[in-house]
């Protein structure tokens, strides 16, 4: 006689997930909408940013009662997507706007003078966060735009910054801190289109120094240009020079917050650390290296450009949407608006002394 035991179980096999690309699609769908909408903005009213439309329709979406829920379920993932690796591919075809010849053209005295600015703006804002009593990533988040370049800094250092295992709210939490580090930035650099020409007269300052000042202190490479053309041709030419150089910064920055990072943090659970220098910052410094080689015609550096912007606009719409107004007020939402005003005061201000020292 055979005797027979209880069969085993089975195997079954779990049903598999959903593709990424079909999680990703609601999200990255609802992006380009939103993307769509800034671009019609814009159009109808030159002087709102596309970057800043897309901002302001991304949180919109946030509250609007039947678009909140596409926004916090379905299209989450596509959104978080568009805020993190867009973002980042926007930051390497931002290095197609610079070459090293801007660089050196511009002179060692005005080189001293940005470097100082950003120096001072970085660390001082930092400084004020911590007075404050806010996160030492949120305060990191605001000193890096107001200091370099506006939102696209601000997604770049986030991406060293590291995240939650989405198990705990970190994610969402990183995702609330730089959406409103990204508003506050944008809402202060539209400011300045409207502020700084008014100051220009009574701060005495002729077109160069204008647009040197306009090109140390403003956030958004687009909102330069809206700014310093209110004084001519050059003050619009030193403004962006300027304001290049800034972007040259933020390599080395990135790089210094992923150095400090390895050296305070100790090996995750996984045991990987932050990486010295990003990937995306790699390909920021090799679009730079490929501007100066002059290889690029000015079609392909004006589509690069054109796609440079839409993936910024996708990206801050993605990171708009991660705004809850209510929660960043119960957070410390007034005292984080309160440090980017003390932060733009600040730049502002070093700004104007470091132009009267060098033109």
């Amino acid at each position: 006689m055979v005797l027979i035991g209880p069969s085993r179980p089975r195997r079954t096999t779990a049903p598999p997930a959903a593709p990424r690309a079909e999680r990703l699609a609601p999200g990255l769908a609802l992006a380009a909408a939103g993307v769509a909408s800034a671009y019609g903005i814009h159009r109808l009213l030159p002087a709102v940013p596309m970057l800043t439309a897309a901002v302001v329709l991304g949180i919109a979406a946030a509250h609007l009662p039947g678009a909140a829920t596409l926004v916090r379920g379905v299209a989450r993932p596509g959104l978080s997507m568009a805020g993190k690796r867009l973002m980042r591919l926007g930051i390497v075809l931002l290095g197609l706007k610079l070459s090293l010849g801007d660089v050196a053209g511009l002179g060692w005295r005005a080189l001293v003078m940005v470097a100082g600015v950003v120096l001072v703006t970085f660390f001082g804002t930092q400084w004020l966060g911590r007075r404050l009593g806010l996160s030492a990533d949120q305060s990191l988040l605001v000193a890096t735009g107001y200091s370099i370049c506006g939102a696209s800094a601000i997604g770049a250092v986030s991406g060293v910054l590291g995240g939650g295992s989405g198990k705990d709210g970190n994610d969402e939490r990183r995702e609330a801190e730089v959406a409103s580090s990204v508003a506050l930035v944008t809402l202060c650099g539209t400011l300045a289109i409207a502020v700084l020409p008014l100051l220009r007269t009574p701060l005495g300052l002729d077109p160069t120094e204008f647009g040197r000042w306009v090109g140390a202190s403003v956030h958004d490479v687009g909102q330069v240009v809206a700014t310093a053309q209110t004084a001519g041709p050059e003050a619009l030419t030193e403004g962006v020079l300027v304001k290049l150089i800034r972007v040259a910064m933020l390599a080395p920055l990135v790089a210094g917050v992923a150095l400090s990072r390895r050296a305070h943090t100790g090996p995750a659970a996984s045991g990987r650390r932050p990486a010295l220098l990003p990937l995306f910052v790699v390909g920021f410094l090799a679009m730079v290296a490929l501007r100066t080689t002059g290889l690029l015609g000015a079609p392909l550096l004006d589509a690069a450009a054109l796609v440079q912007e839409l993936l910024l606009a996708a990206a801050l719409f993605g990171l708009g949407s991660a705004v809850h107004l209510p929660t960043l007020a119960r957070t410390g939402g007034a005292r984080t608006a309160l440090l980017g005003l003390a932060s733009w005061v600040l730049v502002a201000g070093v700004s104007y002394a470091g132009v009267l020292l060098t033109v």
